[in-house]
């Protein structure tokens, strides 16, 4: 009888789940209705501590009649984790077997989609000027949540955290010293704004946005980690629609193009970095 009713009771959370999220598309436009069940419930409830309401069908009510509950539920569904050269081996391959070809280039558009609070865009520029190819590059910076792009774009993080991002930068080949990229005030670290020029910072929701240009470089690391297969798939497709032939793909190490429907389309140029460049 327990066992019925725990699996009555977990049916009845996934209704209650399934209405929040249609309830959420349609009253704000974010779509998480195919991010995968158990990870987009686990941030529900810890959304329903933050917000205090002990069932979702509180929850659906808070978010339909206040909008300032559903940008304070917002950042609990979107997952922002990052940091500066992050998997550090990832960019110094990036540097040893992409940027060879950039130089060839005459002008350089790069994707940063899921950019979170920017550290990896600022990675990547950091990259770009120490190569020589900055001033000949534009990097698009998107995001699904528009407080974390405010973040990102003020180029400013915690100062305890430069000594982390300090070996990374070192151990992905960084030519320079890394304290010379940004200043200290107070407890913050704030990067050059020289670093900031050529970057577009922009809203663009992977789940429901089309391609808005054509890139020889797409970086998108541990976010379809929490999308459902068929998410996936669209996702890959978007990517492969939008990158321009022999554009470079790189994803996170959680990920792949295997099963995707597009797994012939790439060449691998570094298996383990998950580094690929579009060949049809």
């Amino acid at each position: 009888m327990n066992e019925l009713k725990t699996m009555e009771e977990e049916y009845r959370e996934k209704i209650e789940v399934e209405l929040l999220l249609e309830a959420i598309y349609r009253m704000y436009g974010y779509d998480f209705r195919n991010y995968a069940y158990d990870s987009i419930r686990r941030r529900i409830r810890h959304g329903m501590r933050n917000i205090g309401v002990n069932n979702i069908a509180a929850l659906i009510e808070q978010i339909l009649h206040n909008s300032d509950k559903m940008q304070l539920m917002l950042p609990n569904l979107v997952v922002n984790v990052t940091e500066m050269f992050r998997d550090p081996s990832l960019f110094l391959a990036f540097r040893e077997k992409v940027v060879p070809f950039l130089h060839t280039y005459p002008h350089i558009r790069i994707w940063h989609a899921g950019c979170s609070t920017g550290e990896e865009v600022l990675s990547m520029a950091i990259l770009l000027q120490e190569e020589g190819l900055y001033d000949k590059a534009r990097i698009y910076a998107t995001d699904i949540d528009e407080n974390v792009l405010e973040k990102a774009k003020s180029g400013i993080f915690p100062l305890q955290n430069m000594k982390a991002y300090t070996q990374n930068y070192i151990q992905s080949g960084g030519t320079g010293f890394f304290s010379d990229y940004y200043t200290v005030h107070y407890n913050a670290a704030r990067f050059n704004p020289s670093l900031m020029k050529n970057i577009v910072f922009a809203r663009h929701n992977l789940v429901t946005d089309q391609s808005f240009n054509e890139f020889n470089v797409i970086f998108c690391r541990n976010v379809m980690i929490y999308f459902d297969k068929n998410l996936q798939n669209r996702v890959h497709r978007l990517f492969h629609e939008s990158l321009s032939m022999f554009g470079f793909l790189a994803l996170g190490d959680r990920e792949s193009i295997q099963f995707s429907g597009y797994e012939d389309c790439y060449e691998s140029i570094d298996i383990k970095e998950k580094l690929y460049r579009k060949e049809k």
